[in-house]
């Protein structure tokens, strides 16, 4: 009869033939995929991690756990970036070389400002009139200022004025069109029956050497801009009789100036017959003028100023006048040119004297002398 000592023994080496058989015919069992998909590590049987809540094995005789290999390791925790460099760095972590700062672009300056020109420089008014104020003196010795204006992409010139009544006379030269524009606003007398204000236009042929090119003009500088300007040249009168009507609606034929400089002397356009016909020869249609009454033995249309009733036609006369404009180019010699070289312009001051045919004498009350 086997003692109590051999019967426990062979009941423990039978449980573990047993457990061994079972284990034997069983598939391996492999773990999960750590959380940063690390690589898959087998488990044997003796290192198999005990159930969750089994008490761990105390006893003197239990087997140590073996070291947990890397890939155990990146199973449980993770594994790690694998750049280095691409890992959230503190405040005073050295950045390797040729990395910009989060959000950061590191553009040079300069180089900003070259990529940028393009785009700032129609912000800046690239295109635009050049502007001239200066202060100049007007026949009867009164000071005023002037405007002057060049667009050198439309090749024209404007120049602007007010007259100590108000009146508020203004040029317009439009070099591409060979045309000239005056324009008269006149403040009415409201106690005589008139409007606020009443618009003259009177169209004529621009002459090359009647003022300065555009391209001129638009680099014109003043030293001083309180100093008064005087013409150095007075240019005679020149008296002109307009007999005929431009068509405000056909205007822009004429000139592209026309609708903005005459939108309020809508039927007060005026022009002469001989620079009608040098303008249809350059190709303007005919449809662009109207023919005005005229004077005969049967119909003699008296002056303005010679009729009392306010109601009849007569011929108006109106005289306006540029008391600074530049007029011409200075040129200078030096021994180190060949050639002349311009130097500063010439001014001058010219005065106008318009006849025109109006409906009625309300139209032309100013005129008062015979």
């Amino acid at each position: 009869m086997k003692s109590a000592k051999q019967a426990r023994r062979a009941g423990v080496w039978g449980r573990g033939a047993a457990a061994l058989g079972r284990r034997a015919g069983a598939p391996e069992r492999r773990v999960r995929l750590g959380a940063a998909g690390g690589r898959a590590a087998e488990r044997s049987p003796r290192a198999s991690a005990p159930r969750r809540g089994a008490p761990r094995p105390s006893s003197p005789g239990s087997r140590s756990r073996a070291p947990r290999t890397s890939h155990q390791l990146r199973a449980k925790f993770g594994s790690a970036s694998p750049r280095p460099h691409a890992a959230r760095r503190g405040r005073g972590a050295r950045r390797p070389p040729g990395m910009r700062p989060p959000g950061g672009c590191e553009v040079p300056t300069a180089r900003l400002a070259l990529l940028l020109l393009p785009l700032l420089v129609p912000l800046l008014g690239a295109g635009a009139p050049a502007e001239l104020r200066v202060r100049v003196r007007l026949p009867d010795g009164q000071v005023t200022e002037e405007s002057l204006q060049a667009d050198s992409d439309a090749d024209s010139i404007s120049l602007e004025l007010r007259k100590p009544d108000g009146t508020l006379v203004s040029f317009t030269a439009d070099f591409k069109k060979d045309v000239k524009i005056f324009r008269a606003l006149i403040l009415g007398e409201l106690e005589k029956g008139q409007s606020q204000f009443q618009a003259l236009c009177f169209v004529t042929r621009l002459h090359r050497n009647e003022i300065i090119p555009s391209e001129a003009m638009a680099k014109l500088r003043q030293k001083n801009p309180r100093a008064v300007r005087q013409a150095e040249e007075v240019r005679g009168l020149e008296h002109l009789h307009m007999d005929i009507a431009v068509n405000f609606s056909q205007g822009g034929l004429l000139s592209p100036h026309l609708h903005n400089v005459c939108a309020e002397a809508v039927d007060a356009i005026y022009t002469r017959q001989e620079d009608v016909r040098f303008w249809v020869e350059q190709g303007v249609d005919s449809s662009v003028f109207e023919a005005l009454p005229k004077a005969s033995e049967q119909m003699p249309l008296p002056r303005c100023g010679q009729v009392g009733d306010r109601g009849k036609p007569c011929v108006c006369r109106y005289g306006l006048s540029l008391a600074w404009y530049p007029c011409m180019l200075k040129f200078c010699h030096s021994r180190d040119r060949l050639t002349p070289y311009k130097c500063g312009i010439r001014s001058c001051q010219k005065n106008y004297r318009f006849d025109f045919y109006v409906p009625q004498r309300q139209l032309c009350l100013w005129d008062e002398d015979p």
